[in-house]
């Protein structure tokens, strides 16, 4: 069974997140507190690490994976390009609960994307994947830690009952006040579509590019 270390969500244990960091370092998982729901966190350049995300969720190879970054900039480094409004959500709804979705740089493995060539990019709203970020030396993938078609995780011993026995490391952070996943929106130039609604509305999406627009 997985190994459990409690991390304060405000302050992060440091022994906790080098214990996750030198996991995921060599190319294992480690499910984490998120500020929606507890994540499934892997190094998304080790084709090895994700294709065990793949195969521990049960998850489809032709879902991409979303990949949690610490800063646009590092947003940045995994995108081929980025349009205006990704910068305009960013920076309005950056940390949070929107995921965006753009074109992914080919240095990022195709697997990640699930062949698609499109990259799922989030700043949480969370010192947890922060700290790991930083530790770990590379963004982390950030797929809820829970078998696919089951309820996402809102605390610990959910992750420990759906999939204990397949993870090395769970790091419990209490139980997530989060009702929804985040909000996900892709880009297509100056075209936006919304792919999940979250806490993060069509209204809002929609208020924040116009009102850009008539600046």
């Amino acid at each position: 069974m997985a190994e459990i270390l409690t991390v304060t969500l405000d302050n992060p244990e440091a022994r906790a997140i080098e214990r996750a960091a030198g996991l995921i370092r060599r190319g294992d998982l480690v499910a984490i507190p998120t500020d929606t729901f507890y994540g499934l966190a892997a190094d998304p350049f080790n084709l090895m690490a994700v294709a065990r995300v793949y195969d521990i969720k049960g998850r489809p190879e032709r879902k991409a994976l979303p990949i949690l970054v610490a800063s646009i900039e590092q947003a940045q480094q995994l995108a081929a390009f980025l349009p205006d409004a990704f910068f305009i959500l960013a920076e309005k709804f950056w940390p949070g609960a929107l995921t965006i979705v753009t074109d992914a740089t080919p240095r990022l493995p195709l697997k990640v994307t699930g062949n698609t060539g499109r990259v799922a990019l989030r700043l949480p709203d969370s010192k947890v994947p922060a700290a790991l970020i930083a530790a770990a030396g590379s963004p982390v993938t950030g797929t809820s830690a829970n078998l696919s078609g089951f309820a996402a995780c809102v605390s610990a011993p959910q992750v420990v009952k759906q999939m204990g026995d397949r993870l090395p490391l769970i790091l419990d952070g209490g139980e997530s006040k989060a009702k929804l996943a985040s909000t996900v929106v892709e880009l297509r130039g100056d075209d936006w579509i919304i792919l999940r609604e979250g806490p993060i509305s069509e209204a809002d999406l929609r208020a924040a590019l116009e009102g850009s627009e008539a600046d």
